[in-house]
């Protein structure tokens, strides 16, 4: 399990307020909080140093590239334009620790530090940063227009266009009978539904906002690749020296440009099986009715349960993607109990598959629900009952909070 420690960066003063500070990232991770909370701070560094590890791992850079000083500040973080959010203090109190599977990444005064952990089983990873701004994209051709934007909504865009690429035939959406359509030769997107047929770019904002996810989920997940059930966990030790010597003659070549062996090195990385799928997204609610919530987040919970090595990470403002994921996680409870107690040819199964299909339910020790507190830049883990996430949420006590303002008006209605 991969986990984060954070402290003095941007809206994150303590960080996590137990565990000794770590933030363990299990298989399903949630971050809730207001704006500003840190929310996607936590993401956008776990993304971050994530990419780190695996670079590392297949030898993009050498291990002292990394480590040159305010390499992470002023390259790596502006991927996400984090690079402001360090302490302004000239001491910069700003410390993150991340310990992955190959590796243990610390900051400290402007400094990266790594250390190779080499008991572990290493799992190459295909990582896709979902923004929130993806609703842009159905009104955009090329990542060139999109000057003014971050590099993660560009790299985004481009994993957008292998998706429709990709797209063979009609491709069911998550949203009732609607279907969507791609005119590779016109670079057109369409939906479609029994009565109706419209380009994306006139169709909702539910819509604009779902397909992009629903679609570079989907294909990402596609093209992790199982190995063989002898070696399907981790490169091998061979593939490992080879992919470095790969790396090592691309950029001993002095003729290429650094945009050419960028180019190298990706098609270089195709040809390793990645096995595993970082899948981080903000706001999976956004523009969404409650039901067509519940239709995303059983999608990509089911892109996640394709391999044992897969991570999702959300960040929310929505009640109901914590609602939700708690019916999938009970889901899950409720069929492990059906089958110890009836069997598999139970019909309790079919009626358990009509309400959370198979393929959306998790178990609740691979869910982490975290809060982030904005007055206080704290982050707490969700206490579990029975393996459900806790209802005294952050959430929930805004909703409890509405019905208390309510109350106190009927109450004043009464004196009238």
């Amino acid at each position: 399990m991969k986990r984060l420690r954070i402290r003095n960066f941007g809206p994150l003063r303590e960080g996590l307020i137990e565990n000794e500070g770590w933030i363990d990232f299990s298989r399903v991770t949630v971050l809730v909080g207001n704006q500003g909370a840190g929310k996607s701070s936590v993401a956008k560094l776990f993304s971050t140093f994530s990419w780190i590890e695996k670079a590392l791992v297949r030898g993009d850079y050498e291990k002292k590239w990394f480590e040159r000083k305010n390499r992470l500040r002023n390259q790596f973080l502006t991927y996400h334009r984090l690079e402001n959010y360090f302490e302004l203090d000239p001491s910069d109190a700003t410390e993150i620790d991340y310990e992955g599977d190959a590796y243990h990444i610390s900051y400290r005064r402007g400094q990266l530090s790594m250390i190779e952990q080499k008991d572990k089983d290493y799992h190459l990873p295909q990582i896709m940063y979902v923004p929130a701004e993806r609703n842009f994209i159905a009104y955009v051709r090329s990542p060139k227009e999109l000057k003014l934007s971050s590099d993660s909504l560009k790299e985004f865009l481009t994993e957008f266009d292998g998706a429709k690429l990709s797209i063979k035939g009609p491709v069911e959406l998550p949203l009732g009978a609607v279907e969507l359509l791609y005119d590779r030769q016109n670079d057109i997107l369409s939906i479609k539904d029994e009565s109706y047929k419209l380009r994306l770019t006139d169709a909702s904002s539910g819509f604009q906002s779902l397909v992009p996810l629903f679609l570079v989920s989907q294909h990402l997940s596609n093209t992790v690749v199982e190995r063989s059930e002898s070696d399907r966990n981790s490169m091998t030790a061979d593939e490992v020296e080879r992919f470095k010597k790969g790396v090592n003659t691309i950029f001993s070549n002095m003729s290429l440009t650094e945009e050419q062996k960028r180019v190298a090195l990706s098609v270089l990385s195709s040809r390793f099986n990645k096995t595993a799928f970082i899948n981080i997204v903000e706001e999976p609610e956004q523009n969404l009715f409650p039901t067509s919530q519940w239709s995303i987040l059983k999608s990509l919970l089911g892109f996640n349960n394709r391999t044992d090595n897969n991570t999702l990470v959300l960040t929310t403002h929505s009640p109901y993607i914590v609602n939700y994921l708690s019916l999938a996680i009970q889901a899950k409870n409720l069929s492990e109990k059906i089958l110890l107690q009836h069997g598999q040819n139970s019909p309790l199964l079919k009626k358990l598959e009509d309400i959370v299909e198979p393929q959306a339910r998790v178990q609740g020790s691979d869910v982490a629900v975290y809060q982030l507190d904005d007055h206080e830049g704290t982050i707490s883990r969700l206490p579990v009952f029975d393996g459900i996430p806790s209802d005294r949420n952050y959430l929930n006590d805004t909703l409890r909070k509405g019905n208390q303002l309510f109350d106190k008006l009927l109450e004043l209605e009464s004196e009238l």
